[in-house]
Parts: structure tokens; C-alpha cells; sequence
């Protein structure tokens, strides 16, 4: 195949219609993520950029002039954002003399959640993209290329092509079904079901009430109130959260239709919020915050109303984000993620393979015995 791959400093030297017919084509369930507005609103509010740590350096595979294939991708000088951690890796490499950042990330920033990364229609064009990664870390002093929260497809054809495989583990649940929170409580063990619906009275006991904010009806009120609720909780639980409030009012005018905030209010004032995305058939859980504390409120926003949202839309899935053995016992049942990496030093790339077989194999038992030990009803 003869085509040009060109590195760009910005999305927008994308245009936005031709990136999107590769990231969201018209047979594929819709990934709010890779749109090129999510992208873009993450540089333009200063989100990910350079001084961020996030460099775009995004990915364009050019024949005659046409975008065939495109990945999202960054330049990075630390793993913060990533959720996939290699932090050993560089502390091990740079105790040995090496220099592990920078390093060049295709990601979404700031976002565990799984989907297409090698935009492209066609095995040669993602393998393409591969070799363009792999030869701009070459020739780029980066240590190396990092393409995380995959498709198992991609992470097969990297695994073909040469590339370091890994695996983790996050907690999604499923619409067998159900027609309605009734019916899926249904389906739970007797012990589930009533601690669950203890859950959901508790959370409300204190005269909460909960509303969905999406499309026309979110205002610039509801973002100035859930970004009150990121900076107290992410400044508590991350020190220094990511996202800058213009980030905020960008997808909310861009992206209304496929955000929806599920925010608790107390005495007519807002007091914690859930910010979701609305994928083609999955609702995304993404950021969660309070301002006053309130017992099973967080399980309530994040996770329940989530459901709610998700059986009355036709969703068949939610991905309330990363880690959490918690939702087990609230039907989020274990499912693996997928990521591939690409290491330029021959030795640092062998003692990571090495680590990611053992890895691997403790990560899949734990996915098994946590099945095992689901909420659901047996049989």
C-alpha cells in the first residue's frame, strides 16, 4: 500500500468529518470518545496539551489525498491519566540508566473506556499504523508506544505484529433482557436484591432527589455545579484533577445530545453529580461528585441511575469506569480490557514481556473467580 502517515499537533488539522467517518462509521455503534468534538474539546479547554503533558501528536494515514486511517495519539512526559499503569516500568528502566519519557500514548486521555484506537476499515491500514507508530518512537528517542482500553480485535493483530500484550480487568453490566430495574433486580440472589433496594432508600433518605440532564436542557448552571462537585472530590482523590471547566461547557455545546449528568439535589441545591456519555448501544460512567456526603449517594448516581438510564434507552450496556470490586455485588460483572505496547529497548522489552505472561495469568484467574462469586441468581 502506498500512502503518506502524517503526525499533527492538533485535532482540528483533522477535518472533522473525514476523522469521524473512520471513528463512528454508520455500521458501528456509536463511541462518544473518538469523536472528533470530544477530542478537540479536550485541547481547546487546555485539557490535554503540552503543558498538560499530553502532546497531541495525532495520527493521519494519507492515499491520494484521503484519510484511510487515522489513532488518537499523545506525547507523553509522565503516565498520569492513563489508568493503565506503568509507572514500574519507567521507575526499573531509569534506575538502570535508560530515560522512559517520553513516551508516545494512543488513547483517549483521561478515559478508560474501551473501544476502537486504529481507525481504519482494514487490517493492512491498522498494520500501517502500527509500523508508523513503532517507526516514529524509533526515530523520536521515545521509549516507547502504548495503545490502551483496545478492542480484543486490535490487541490480536498488535499481539501478530510483534507488540508486548497486557490485560486488566473492569466491572461492566449487561442488559440481559430485563425490561425494566424491577426485572433485573429479579435476577439477583435474594441477599443482592435486598441490600440493594436497602441501598437505594438509604441513598434518598435525606429528602434527595435525583434528576437526568441531557441534550437542550443542560445549562451552564448544571456545569458550574458539577464542576464544583469534580474539583472537591478529584482535588481529594487525585490531587489535581484533569479536566479544566472549559472543557465542560465545549461538550455541552457540541456534544449535548450524547451527555447526560445524573445530579442530586437536596432543600432545591444541587449537591453531587454523575457525568455519562451516551454511546450507540453503552452508557459510559465517567466523572462522580459531592459536596456533601451522603451513605450509598455515590452508588446511587453512579451506578443504579446508570441502569435506569440505560434500560429505559435501549442501552445493553454500562461501563461505570475503572477498578471498583464494589459494583460486583451491584450487577457490574468482570470483564477484561486490552492494551498493547510497543518497547524500542531490547532489554526493558524483554523483562516486560517476561511480566505481562505472570500478569497476564493472575489477571484472567481473577476475572474467573470473580464470576464465580457474581450476584446473580444461579442457573
Amino acid at each position: 500500500m502506498t500512502a503518506t502517515l502524517r503526525a499533527l499537533r492538533r485535532i482540528r488539522d483533522i477535518p472533522a468529518a473525514d476523522w469521524d467517518a473512520l471513528a463512528n462509521p454508520p455500521d458501528a455503534p456509536f463511541n462518544p470518545f473518538l469523536a472528533h468534538a470530544f477530542l478537540d474539546a479536550l485541547e481547546e479547554s487546555g485539557s490535554a496539551t503540552r503543558r498538560a503533558g499530553w502532546q497531541p501528536l495525532h495520527l493521519a494515514l494519507e492515499q491520494d489525498g484521503r484519510l484511510i486511517g487515522a489513532a488518537p495519539a499523545y506525547v507523553k512526559s509522565h503516565s498520569q491519566g492513563e489508568y493503565v499503569f506503568d509507572w514500574g516500568w519507567a521507575e526499573a528502566f531509569e534506575r538502570a540508566g535508560g530515560r522512559y519519557y517520553p513516551k508516545l500514548q494512543i488513547s483517549v486521555p483521561f478515559t478508560p473506556a474501551t473501544g476502537p484506537r486504529l481507525l481504519a476499515a482494514d487490517g493492512a491500514t491498522r498494520q500501517a499504523l502500527l509500523d508508523g507508530a513503532a517507526e516514529i518512537a524509533r526515530t523520536n528517542q521515545l521509549s516507547s508506544v502504548h495503545i490502551t482500553f483496545q478492542r480484543e480485535s486490535e490487541w490480536r493483530e498488535a499481539a501478530g505484529a510483534g507488540w508486548l500484550s497486557r490485560i486488566d480487568r473492569q466491572f461492566h453490566w449487561t442488559d440481559r433482557g430485563y425490561g425494566d430495574f424491577t426485572g433485573f433486580l429479579a435476577s439477583l440472589n435474594s441477599d443482592k436484591r435486598k441490600n440493594l433496594r436497602k441501598e437505594r432508600i438509604k441513598a434518598l433518605e435525606p429528602g434527595i432527589e435525583i434528576e437526568w440532564v441531557t441534550g437542550n436542557a443542560l445549562t451552564e448552571d448544571h456545569w458550574d455545579a458539577f464542576f464544583g462537585f469534580y474539583m472537591d472530590t478529584g482535588g481529594r482523590k487525585w490531587g489535581s484533577p484533569y479536566l479544566t471547566r472549559s472543557f465542560f461547557s465545549l461538550i455541552g455545546e457540541t456534544m449535548a445530545d450524547r451527555t447526560l449528568l445524573v445530579m442530586a439535589k437536596r432543600d432545591g441545591r444541587y449537591i453531587a453529580g454523575a457525568l455519562n456519555f451516551i454511546g450507540g448501544d453503552t452508557l459510559y460512567g465517567r466523572n462522580w461528585g459531592a459536596i456533601e456526603h451522603h451513605p450509598f449517594l455515590h452508588f446511587e448516581c453512579c451506578y443504579y441511575q446508570a441502569i435506569d438510564f440505560a434500560l429505559a434507552h435501549g442501552l445493553k450496556r454500562v461501563e461505570a469506569g475503572a477498578q471498583g470490586e464494589h459494583k460486583l455485588a451491584r450487577g457490574y460483572e468482570p470483564v477484561a480490557t486490552y492494551s498493547s505496547h510497543y518497547i524500542t529497548h531490547p532489554g526493558l522489552r524483554h523483562a516486560v514481556g517476561d511480566f505481562l505472561i505472570r500478569e497476564r495469568e493472575a489477571v484472567e484467574a481473577d476475572i474467573e473467580a470473580l464470576s464465580e462469586h457474581g450476584p446473580y441468581r444461579k442457573g
